[in-house]
């Protein structure tokens, strides 16, 4: 093997693996939202327990450790919502990016 193909290789793969690291970064940071003066992550795992709740109100714990009395529908959406939306985002610019590689 010629070893500036390998060199190219090693640099194609470096910028392929920051590229995806870097969206990893930005749309995990925009599945964080404030919402009933709590600092949520919007999660598979929150949005299934919230769902699970029979209650309309219940008590988390934020991002901050503090336990917070939310309503539960209202903090539902909003976590569904966001999360819908940074997703779709992410998987267009992911695969934008594999197109790419």
């Amino acid at each position: 093997m010629d070893t500036n193909n390998l060199i190219n290789d090693a640099k194609v793969r470096f910028a392929h693996n920051s590229a995806r690291a870097y969206l990893k970064d930005k749309y995990t940071a925009k599945l964080k939202i404030v919402e009933q003066s709590g600092l949520w992550t919007a999660s598979p795992q929150l949005i299934a327990y919230l769902k699970s709740v029979q209650e309309p109100t219940t008590i988390l714990i934020d991002e901050y450790q503090d336990p917070i009395k939310v309503d539960v529908p209202s903090l539902l959406s909003k976590l569904n919502e966001t999360y819908n939306q940074v997703m779709t985002e992410w998987h267009t610019e992911w695969k934008e990016l594999e197109n790419k590689r």
